[in-house]
């Protein structure tokens, strides 16, 4: 089972647009995979057509060890996608594990158990827009980072701040993170400053970088409010092709293959 978080502390970045639809090409491509919604906003749950003021779990219970993880786990009726909701109540969870003893565990533990008793090959987890005490716990979890960036002057330095952030969790709560990619999202070729900031992106995380860009398209802004993926709403947008591009570089970065 492959843990991958997608963060970025700066919101309006395309975090939970990717996440979603990389975990919806992923499931279309075969790979069984679980959505983990950790946004108190749960953009992710409604993006995939779950009501998230409906659901009995959420991850905040999860999180607040009141239920097993597979007890919050819903299918979607995409193929191959599973969602872990989110509500408002998640946002409550930052002061309720301040006191816990090794807070930064509680989500790793709950994965963990969950790896024992099912076969989900993906676990793509879409972190909230801060780098507290949830996104660490995804961190402390995963075995990837996806870093979604738009291109634009500020981002870069968000970037800097994140992998900092990146490099500490790595040192004091998980030495097998990795950075799975950094991901180019609202991409427009003819702005000169998408160029710029793509040419400073090169000089220091080329390695790094997906071949793929996320163009912006007026259908992934679309989709989320029919409750679909990019993939379902508009199979052969530009959007839908990006994200299935995605998807296979993560699996080949992943997987080796």
């Amino acid at each position: 089972m492959h843990i991958i978080s997608f963060a970025n502390q700066k919101g309006g970045v395309g975090k939970t647009t990717s996440a979603v639809n990389c975990a919806a090409s992923l499931g279309a491509l075969g790979k069984k995979t679980l959505l983990i919604d950790l946004d108190p906003q749960g953009s992710s749950t409604s993006s995939v057509g779950v009501a998230k003021n409906s659901v009995k779990f959420s991850s905040y219970d999860v999180l607040t060890l009141n239920c097993k993880p597979s007890k919050a786990i819903i299918e979607t009726e995409f193929k191959n996608l599973y969602i872990m909701p989110s509500n408002m109540a998640l946002a409550a969870a930052e002061l309720e594990l301040a006191t816990q003893e090794k807070r930064e565990y509680f989500l790793k533990g709950a994965l963990e158990e969950l790896e024992k008793s099912s076969d989900f090959d993906y676990v793509i987890i879409d972190c909230p827009p801060s780098l507290g005490i949830i996104t660490i716990n995804a961190l402390a979890a995963s075995h990837g980072l996806v870093v979604p960036i738009q291109c634009e002057y500020f981002a870069l330095e968000g970037l800097s701040q994140l992998m900092m952030t990146f490099k500490s969790v790595r040192q004091r709560y998980n030495p097998r993170l990795n950075i799975t990619g950094i991901l180019i999202t609202m991409y427009n070729a003819r702005y000169k400053l998408s160029a710029q900031v793509l040419e400073e992106l090169n000089k220091y995380y080329s390695y790094q970088l997906f071949d793929t860009k996320i163009s912006r398209v007026i259908s992934l802004s679309e989709a989320p409010s029919f409750g679909e993926p990019i993939r379902y709403y508009s199979r052969y947008s530009k959007g839908s092709l990006e994200y299935e591009s995605v998807a296979k570089e993560i699996i080949t970065r992943v997987e080796g293959y």
